[in-house]
């Protein structure tokens, strides 16, 4: 097999660093479909439809990011048996995982289009708003099987070596978004609905780029027909390493819709403000974001290799990697914050930055311990400790749903800054808890792998 980045020798930190660029590039692109949505649906349409889409935030998370969280378990045993040059297992791991995300995508959108409007309902979304934002995510929902098999495409190619292509797919991608947001928004005045539509046709386009690369063009997964035939024992093997991370983004996004719940209390303006901030904040996470990324193929890819050494002598590295970046990123945050959140909107609301600028305040403060929580949850999961996630997922729902029920009621809208903190804070607590003690494991794993004679391996 052929690697296009060799994480199982050389220099771990300048290869993970590497793998990461594209990653992080992909990861901005990916999340310029929201971020186009929202200044375009800002700046042509109103701000109650910006709000509209700015509150379904927290129900996107919850139905989408928990199809997205399944696919990322899937794809852990294609980078263990890339690791162990098993390229049999790889294709059939890789062939299986496609078929499983396209299944499962199709049964959300049902489950996603019967819960939309009681979700919305449940989070208290204001009368003026609630049909906007109803509009908006039934149409988004059409592209949940596109989005995972995009996402699962990609998570193929990441594990095995290649962060550089996807880049490439989703640069396209986010151009279409781009020029049907402003055709069917601008031109047609289609409102949040043409907002949608462009961002589903995207999705669309994604995913048959990414899967023509995957099955057509990648040399190290060789997907025959054979492997894309349903098979119930690797299907569950897979679905077993998916759930605890669905689980982690359902159970998050859980807190998230009932932080969003206490923001809507605030009024239209407030939940502007605070949209328009978590999409820039988004923004300067993205670096962190793949650096874990990163991270967990490199895990992914060594554990399948019995390196067990280099794992655990490289992670520090990457830790104390992560915590400069974050530092460089609260810099950023702090200098670019503001001028970002003007961009939003056509005629700038005072109680619209104020909301925003308190929240930036906060996220900045804090921010480290986000880098802490992309490491060890990213680690973890490659090694296939993926409970960890659920677990971690917990904390943060611990920290979330303490803000939006106890602490919003006494101190307002300040404590609704520092809910992410809050939520990383309690997640970071179990993960290293958990790290260390799987970190012992392969220190003594190592020391069994030294004493076992080569040939017995």
């Amino acid at each position: 097999m052929k690697r296009k980045i060799d994480m199982l020798e050389g220099n771990a930190l300048k290869n993970i660093i590497l793998f990461a660029l594209p990653i992080m590039f992909s990861s901005l692109l990916q999340y310029n479909y929201a971020l186009v949505d929202n200044i375009i649906v800002g700046r042509y349409v109103s701000t109650d439809a910006l709000a509209a889409v700015g509150n379904v935030g927290s129900i996107n998370s919850f139905i989408i990011g928990a199809a997205l969280g399944l696919t990322s378990g899937f794809t852990i045993p294609v980078a263990h048996a890339f690791g162990a040059r098993n390229s049999k297992k790889v294709a059939h791991y890789a062939g299986s995982s496609i078929v499983v995300a396209f299944s499962i995508g199709v049964f959300i959108v049902i489950i996603a289009h019967i819960i939309s409007t009681p979700l919305l309902k449940l989070i208290g979304t204001p009368k003026e708003i609630i049909k906007l934002s109803a509009a908006y995510v039934n149409i988004l929902y059409f592209g949940v099987p596109f989005q995972m098999l995009s996402n699962n495409f990609t998570a193929i190619s990441r594990a095995v070596g290649e962060s550089k292509k996807p880049l490439y797919y989703f640069t396209a991608t986010v151009f279409v978004n781009f020029l049907l947001d402003l055709l069917f928004v601008k031109h047609f005045r289609w409102g949040v609905e043409g907002a949608a539509a462009a961002t589903l046709i995207s999705h669309i386009l994604a995913a048959t780029l990414t899967g023509f690369y995957i099955i057509k063009l990648n040399s190290d997964v060789q997907i025959t027909k054979n492997d894309l035939k349903p098979n119930l024992k690797t299907a569950l093997e897979q679905i077993k390493l998916g759930i605890p991370v669905s689980l982690q983004f359902t159970i998050t996004s859980v807190g998230t819709m009932c932080l969003q719940s206490a923001v809507n209390s605030f009024g239209a303006n407030v939940i502007a403000g605070f949209t328009a901030a978590g999409r820039v904040e988004n923004l300067t996470n993205l670096p962190m974001s793949a650096l874990g990324v990163a991270t967990q193929t490199f895990v992914g890819q060594n554990y399948g290799a019995k390196n067990y050494k280099r794992i655990t002598k490289s992670i520090g590295s990457i830790f104390l990697l992560d915590l400069g970046v974050s530092v460089l990123m609260s810099i950023t945050l702090y200098l670019i914050g503001m001028p970002m959140v003007s961009i939003f909107m056509k005629e700038q609301n005072p109680e619209i930055m104020h909301a925003a600028q308190r929240y930036l305040l906060a996220t900045v403060q804090c921010y480290s311990l986000v880098a802490v929580l992309f490491v060890l949850r990213n680690s973890l999961q490659g090694l296939g400790f993926t409970y960890a996630n659920m677990i971690a997922g917990a904390g943060e729902f611990i920290g979330r749903i303490s803000i939006a029920f106890i602490f919003s009621k006494i101190i307002g809208f300040t404590a609704v800054c520092y809910a992410a903190p809050a939520a990383w804070l309690f997640a970071d607590i179990p993960l290293i808890i958990i790290y260390l003690a799987k970190r012992k494991q392969l220190l003594k794993m190592e020391e069994e792998k030294e004493k076992t004679p080569a040939s017995q391996e």
